[in-house]
C-alpha cells in the first residue's frame, strides 16, 4: 500500500434539514476541527448521529472516506470544490480506496486502535447534504462508498497521523466487493460469500444470509 494518513477529521451535531420536502434530523454535515480529537467506542468526541438505528453504535463508531475518491466526484457532480466532510465522514484519508481495503482489517491510526466493520450504504440524507437529488444509486454503483470502523482501542486522532495496517485476512472480501453485492445481488457465489463472511458483524452476516435464501428459494421454483 502507499502511504495512508488522515487528511481531515470532521464532527457534527445534528440539525434540521427539509429535504424534498421533508423535515428530518441528521449529522450528517461533518465539518473539519483541528487539533487532536478522542476516538470513544461508539463515536468522536463533538460528533452525535440521530438515526441510531442504521448509524453509529459499536460495529458503525466512525465512518471513514478516501480523499483520493474526491477528484471522481467533482468531475461527476460538476462541481469545482468539495470540502473535506462532504460525505458526512468522520475521517477523511488518504493512500488505500475500496478496491484496496478488507473487511476485518485492523489498522492504527493516531494512538487508537480501528477495525472495518462494513461498507456505507447511502440514504437520502446523502442527497440532503450534497444537493444532489436521485444520488443514492450513482454512489451505490459506483463503489466509492467508504467504510465504518469499529473502536477497538481508544485513542486521538487528528490530521496528519499515519495509519499502520496491523491485521489483515487476504482472503475476506474488499470493501469494493461488498458494496457490489449489495448493488445488485445475482451473483450467488459472491451473495454467498458475504452470507459466511466470519469477519462481518454477525447482524451484516444475518442480511446476507436472508437475502442468499431469498435469491435461492427463488432460482429454486
Amino acid at each position: 500500500m502507499p502511504t495512508m494518513r488522515v487528511i481531515s477529521v470532521n464532527v457534527g451535531l445534528p440539525r434540521t434539514v427539509n429535504w424534498e420536502g421533508k423535515e428530518f434530523q441528521t449529522a450528517i454535515y461533518k465539518q473539519p476541527v483541528e487539533g487532536r480529537v478522542r476516538v470513544r467506542k461508539e463515536n468522536l468526541d463533538g460528533d452525535r448521529q440521530t438515526d441510531l438505528k442504521n448509524h453509529g453504535g459499536f460495529d458503525k463508531a466512525v465512518y471513514a472516506y478516501s480523499a483520493d475518491n474526491y477528484p471522481y466526484w467533482q468531475r461527476e457532480l460538476n462541481r469545482d470544490e468539495l470540502c473535506w466532510g462532504s460525505f458526512g465522514e468522520n475521517l477523511t484519508l488518504t493512500g488505500l480506496n475500496e478496491r484496496e481495503v478488507r473487511i476485518g482489517d485492523i489498522f492504527r491510526i493516531g494512538n487508537a486502535i480501528f477495525q472495518i466493520t462494513q461498507p456505507r450504504t447511502p440514504c437520502y440524507k446523502l442527497e440532503a447534504r450534497l444537493q444532489q437529488e436521485r444520488f443514492i444509486k450513482p454512489f451505490q454503483d459506483s463503489g466509492l462508498v467508504g467504510f465504518y470502523l469499529a473502536v477497538l482501542e481508544e485513542g486521538d486522532v487528528a490530521a496528519g497521523d499515519p495509519m499502520e495496517l496491523l491485521k489483515r485476512d487476504e482472503t475476506s472480501m474488499t470493501i469494493a466487493e461488498v458494496a457490489a453485492v449489495i448493488a445488485d445481488k445475482s451473483d450467488l457465489v459472491a451473495l454467498r460469500r458475504a452470507a459466511e463472511l466470519e469477519h462481518f458483524p454477525p447482524k451484516v452476516r444475518a442480511i446476507f444470509a436472508r437475502s442468499l435464501r431469498k435469491k435461492e428459494a427463488a432460482q429454486a421454483r
